[in-house]
């Protein structure tokens, strides 16, 4: 939107020309999602408190979450609202990529939304029923799908790369859709299950979206993507207007929801952010990067898988509980070291992903 009006005034004075750098865009997004951030959510924090639309804490998990129970929750709004705002005001709005990202992350976090609805304000402990939810995701995962596959303009976008390697890319043809399905709804899930405790989530999401914005650049320029061996596919640029929307209302949002939180994300922002690290990571084709990047999720996730299988089958628990941040705290860790220490592995990580963009 202010691209545009600085466009027209560039035919005026020269001067704001300097908003068609992507780079001073992309800053200028982190900064907007940030204020956005700070200035709406002290009033979303009084609503919520007012309306009493608290968090439930089970009586079965650890003992030290009982005092959370009342903290105010769907504090996700305030990172979707931030996130595309800022998008909208500084993105180039003719890019389908912009657009696709942006309505398949309202999307989730609409799904998101009517799932927390349920359980805090109508009081249904249930909230949507999980075969719903899901079908709901598939549906979302599936439009992002078939919407990139069919305005798909050259082969690359809908190959699939593996990192570590220059020449390898596997043509997937309708086997692409069903790649992005998966992507898009288990990031959105695995982000749900790591969303437990406070700041958890949203630290490892910017750093991963932060990331993928530096893949999206990288992919969307001709040169930068040829001298790193990684596919060309125009118009990928402008995602990163959105990464970095993304890390400016997660930091902002970590304010609020840092160790003791004052405001939990609830299932609006959790799957919404991991729907949208998915299809960002598909736009840029780097869905084994987001695997690695995101290992903390993928191992929330495969120890809530492991835990049923072997309860099913053994009858045993593998893990104290899981997700596995509740199995630490069972074991004697205090909150904010499971926090950290799982924001370092996340660092980590995110760093390693990074390196597959030399390392060909």
């Amino acid at each position: 939107m202010l691209l545009y009006l600085a466009r027209q005034l560039a035919e005026l004075e020269s001067a704001f020309r300097i908003f068609n750098y992507l780079t001073l865009r992309a800053i200028l997004a982190t900064l907007t999602a940030l204020m956005i951030s700070f200035v709406v959510g002290p009033w979303m924090i009084r609503t919520l408190s007012h309306k009493q639309i608290g968090q439930r804490v089970r009586d079965d998990g650890p003992q030290s979450h009982l005092p959370k129970a009342g903290t105010p929750t769907m504090g996700g709004a305030l990172i979707l609202v931030a996130i595309c705002t800022s998008t909208l005001l500084w993105a180039d709005l003719a890019n389908r990529f912009v657009w696709i990202t942006v309505l398949t992350t309202l999307t989730f976090g609409l799904i998101g939304f009517w799932d927390d609805y349920l359980k805090l304000v109508v009081g249904n402990s249930r909230g949507l029923i999980m075969r719903y939810k899901y079908f709901w995701q598939s549906m979302a995962g599936l439009g992002c799908a078939l919407a990139l596959f069919y305005s798909a303009k050259v082969p690359a976008e809908t190959a699939l790369y593996v990192p570590f390697f220059k020449a390898v890319m596997v043509p997937l043809g309708y086997g692409y859709v069903l790649l992005t399905y998966f992507v898009v709804v288990g990031s959105s899930n695995a982000v749900n299950l790591t969303d437990g405790l406070d700041g958890l989530a949203i630290m490892p999401a910017v750093l991963v979206g932060g990331a993928l914005g530096v893949f999206a650049y990288a992919t969307g320029n001709a040169v930068f993507s040829g001298y790193l061996g990684i596919p060309f596919i125009e118009g990928t640029g402008e995602v990163l207007v959105f990464c970095s929307a993304l890390v400016g209302a997660g930091l902002g949002f970590l304010w609020f929801n840092t160790y003791p939180a004052q405001v939990f994300m609830g299932d609006v922002g959790a799957l919404a952010l991991g729907a949208a690290l998915g299809v960002v990571a598909v736009i840029v084709r780097q869905e084994i990067v987001l695997f690695i990047m995101g290992g903390v999720f993928v191992m929330e996730t495969l120890s809530v898988m492991i835990q049923v299988a072997s309860y099913k089958l053994t009858g045993k628990r593998v893990f104290r509980m899981a997700p596995i941040h509740h199995h630490f705290e069972l074991k004697g860790w205090a909150e904010p070291k499971v926090i950290v220490r799982f924001w370092i592995i996340s660092v980590i990580l995110v760093l390693v992903g990074l390196a597959t963009l030399k390392v060909r």
